[in-house]
């Protein structure tokens, strides 16, 4: 079942250059319970997509079908951060939604426990690290049953152990039903835990398919690196 249909969105934005178009009749469809990785360059459309299935940005043309609600994580996730503990900031959007106390609390038990934040709940959340910040970012959207989770560039500064951290809270999503949608041009951090692959490159979907397809193609070309190269000596370990 799809749970997400784009059809021919397109997006410009006023520069002091003229007119930039980042997304050219963009069309693409997310079944529910996916997870789909969606890579290309800096500037190739892929947050500003985002974006505007999350309700964020509003296209200049074509329309897009959602199902359900959808949350995003920034790429520097500490500015969603709003509440000086985990507890206290999953807790902020369950109470604008107007719950009573007794349901917050348990919403904010079990964002906790399903994202392995419990021991840290009253934490001063600015000393979390990298990967637990993106994790505390995910809890807050589970506390809303938000099904669709959005992941701009999860991988950002992190080091082996945060990019750890977020594969297994991505695994945990799958395993719970809900879709994910991973942006990144990293696609050896995270290509093996997609369904569907899809490349943007200059504002256009040039790739849409199965993450071994998607190998196969010269990825170069939309200046993504395809991580299946092999390094067996020093030599090898450069761009």
């Amino acid at each position: 079942m799809n749970l997400i249909t784009i059809s021919n969105v397109s997006k410009a934005f006023e520069t002091s250059e003229g007119l930039n178009c980042a997304l050219k009749n963009v069309s693409l469809k997310i079944s529910d319970g996916t997870c789909v990785v969606i890579g290309g360059e800096n500037g190739s459309g892929k947050s500003v997509l985002m974006s505007i299935i999350a309700g964020l940005e509003e296209a200049d043309a074509g329309t897009v079908d959602c199902d359900s609600r959808a949350g995003l994580v920034f790429q520097e996730a500490e500015t969603q951060i709003l509440g000086e503990t985990p507890r206290e900031d999953i807790a902020f959007g369950p109470k604008n939604l107007g719950w009573k106390k007794e349901k917050v609390d348990e919403a904010v038990n079990l964002a906790l426990e399903k994202t392995g934040l419990t021991a840290k709940a009253d934490f001063p959340a600015r000393f979390l690290s990298g990967g637990e910040k993106r994790r505390l970012a995910v809890a807050c959207m589970i506390a809303m049953d938000l099904n669709i989770i959005i992941m701009d560039e999860p991988y950002a500064n992190l080091d082996f152990g945060g990019v750890r951290q977020v594969n297994e809270l991505i695994k945990a999503l799958k395993k719970q039903g809900r879709t994910v949608i991973i942006l990144s041009h990293e696609i050896e951090k995270c290509l093996g835990l997609a369904d569907q692959f899809v490349v943007l490159f200059r504002g256009e979907k040039v790739f849409d398919g199965k993450p071994a397809a998607g190998l196969k193609q010269n990825l170069e070309q939309w200046n993504i690196r395809n991580p299946l190269v092999s390094y067996t000596k020093v030599k090898d370990l450069i761009w």
